[in-house]
């Protein structure tokens, strides 16, 4: 029995040595991992922490403001929060050295982006033409006094009086013809033995617009004749009479003008960018405004050669039968041409709303072939306009894809991630503060490329618009009232009126509060609203119309980009373009009314333009 007790005893002495010594070794590991042991661990982690927040090519972005780029840690230099690291990304490169921006499949429903193939086909164009009824020149005839004398009678009492030809309009009493009748019957004796005298004596009546039948006449009833009539010379219309019941009238002295309008002319006025898609026998279209039901058509039968200096436009005439006189000289018409541009056959066109202006530059977004959502910032050289499509010269291939719808939110995403963009075309290297033109602190490095940013922060500068204050819009309304008043100043061309309403819109824009703006959109007005202000200074600071109407289309630039980037609905106005105005270059304006009432002409030329957008 002592025996087995003994055992048991040496037993459990044995195992609880083994027990302590395991319990010991578990303490010194938690010990370890509690306060730190493991030196070569410890720091194996703190080398890989460093790495990673110092790797080579990171960048470090906002939340807030994502286009703030910088190539070390720290605060956004905007609001003052800690930048976080951003993913890189060197997009797709095309081949060309071209920049592309990348959207997102919920950016691209966002911005309603929408492409049109380029394609080679006939350019056409249909071209608008005023213009008036006026009678054919070859038609028109003005009755002068062949003789001196007095206006015995008048057979003609009124303008617009119907007359037929060879019919008596008037008589005359002309002591001078009374004295080359007596001649000619003194003539007439030595008609036989001096035939000379005698022709002489009758060419000196016929001199005086008397005919041989006249002639005859006096000479066979044998006595003098005291009054002499004047004769229509063809079938027409009195348009104007120049002479009253006893009048002398000297020899040369207009009497009476008559025009036959049973054939009349058609004048268009052509602006001077669209003559050379006008060629002789074109059809045209035309309706006259009194009779708004019935649509005319002719050909054109002359160009004129030269433009007037004042009103840069050039005649085109058509030509009509008139037989009923229904169509009466000065009415209206709005004539429509539809033409190919002469000597062309198949030619490279994209669409008008592809394009966006640059200064002198065009430029389009192509989608590239290798990725849908891709979009390369691409230049392009224009032909001819034709109607809704451009010639293209340089720049595009036939079937390449061009964004139609959404270009501006395109541009502007392009913008904010540092690409080249239509406000900043000479590329997407810019220093590490973000705003193009702006040191934010960031050290500058032009020959790395921006990196782009991730999906969400492109919905983001999609939905800028979504994102405005009802206040703000409300406010840029008002902005948008008051432009439209300083618009109607210079169609007016009232240079004193204009000085007055850009004034008015200067305390408009002042009223803009502007704190109502968060993130992207507060930078995008600061950006707007320097060259909005700049403009109207100009204008209250010059007294020149046509000076102050160059910086009402700059003026003009700023408005529709507002109005279009922050999504200000509700203004119903029409965005028009002249082609003729600021130097030839052309330009923009907005209006409540959809009939043209050119404000960089006025009366000069009111009528030139055409309506390009509807703001709704």
């Amino acid at each position: 029995m002592n025996n087995i007790l003994n055992s048991i005893k040496n037993w459990m002495s044995e195992h609880l040595l083994l027990s302590f010594a395991i319990i010991f070794v578990i303490g010194i590991s938690a010990g370890s991992l509690l306060f730190g042991g493991g030196n070569a661990g410890t720091e194996s982690s703190t080398e890989d922490h460093s790495a990673m927040e110092h790797a080579p090519g990171t960048l470090w972005t906002c939340a807030m403001h994502p286009q703030i780029k910088m190539e070390k840690p720290g605060d956004c230099p905007l609001c003052g929060m800690e930048l976080v690291p951003m993913d890189t990304d060197d997009g797709e490169d095309n081949g060309d050295g071209d920049y592309t921006v990348k959207l997102s499949n919920s950016a691209m429903k966002i911005a309603e982006v929408s492409t049109t193939p380029v394609e080679k086909k006939a350019p056409y164009k249909e071209i608008y033409l005023p213009g008036k009824v006026m009678p054919d020149e070859r038609r028109i005839s003005e009755l002068t006094s062949r003789f001196s004398g007095r206006i015995e009678k008048l057979y003609v009492n009124f303008t617009g009086q119907k007359v037929r030809k060879g019919q008596v309009l008037a008589q005359i009493y002309s002591p001078q013809l009374v004295t080359a009748q007596r001649e000619l019957f003194e003539a007439f004796k030595f008609q036989e033995t001096n035939p000379g005298y005698y022709k002489a004596a009758r060419n000196k009546l016929k001199l005086w617009d008397l005919t041989d039948k006249q002639i005859d006449d006096i000479v066979n009833s044998g006595n003098v004749k005291f009054y002499f009539d004047v004769l229509s010379p063809l079938t027409g219309t009195v348009t104007m009479r120049m002479v009253s019941l006893g009048d002398y009238v000297k020899e040369g002295t207009s009497l009476f003008e008559i025009i036959d309008l049973s054939r009349v002319w058609i004048m268009f006025d052509a602006y001077e960018n669209d003559i050379p898609w006008i060629k002789l026998k074109d059809k045209i279209k035309f309706k006259i405004k009194s009779i708004p039901n019935k649509v005319f058509e002719s050909t054109v039968t002359f160009i004129d050669p030269v433009l007037n200096p004042k009103s840069r436009v050039a005649g085109v005439r058509a030509e009509l039968n008139n037989p009923k006189d229904l169509l009466k000289p000065e009415m209206l018409a709005s004539g429509r041409l539809k033409t190919m541009l002469p000597g062309s056959g198949d030619q490279l066109l994209v669409p008008k709303s592809a394009v966006l202006w640059s200064g002198k530059k065009s430029v389009v977004y192509v989608r590239t072939n290798n990725h849908q959502n891709m979009f390369r910032f691409t230049e392009i050289t224009l032909g001819a306009d034709a109607g809704d499509s451009y010639v293209v010269l340089e720049g595009l291939n036939d079937g390449e894809l061009v964004a139609t719808n959404g270009v501006f939110k395109i541009d502007a995403a392009a913008q904010l991630k540092g690409e080249k963009s239509m406000m900043n075309p000479s590329g997407g290297k810019q220093s590490m503060g973000g705003m193009a033109g702006m040191d934010m602190g960031g050290d500058s490095k032009k020959e790395k490329k921006e990196a782009k940013e991730g999906d969400a922060k492109e919905e983001t500068s999609m939905k800028m618009d979504m994102e405005v204050d009802a206040k703000f819009k409300t406010q840029i309304s008002g902005v948008v009232t008051s432009y439209l008043a300083l618009k109607d100043a210079f169609v007016a061309t009232d240079s004193k009126a204009a000085v007055a309403k850009a004034k008015t819109m200067k305390k408009t824009m002042a009223k803009v509060d502007m704190a109502l703006l968060k993130g992207d959109n507060h930078i995008m007005w600061m950006d707007m609203k320097k060259p909005i202000d700049g403009n109207l200074d100009k204008i209250i600071a010059l007294s020149d119309v046509e000076a102050q109407r160059l910086a009402f289309a700059d003026l003009t630039e700023g408005v529709y980009k507002t109005i279009t980037m922050f999504n200000i609905t509700g203004l119903n106005v029409y965005y028009q373009f002249c082609p003729m105005s600021k130097n030839g270059e052309g330009a923009y304006w907005l209006s409540l009314e959809s009939e043209i009432k050119n404000p960089y002409y006025g009366d000069a030329m009111l009528s030139c333009g055409e309506t390009k957008e509807t703001l709704k």
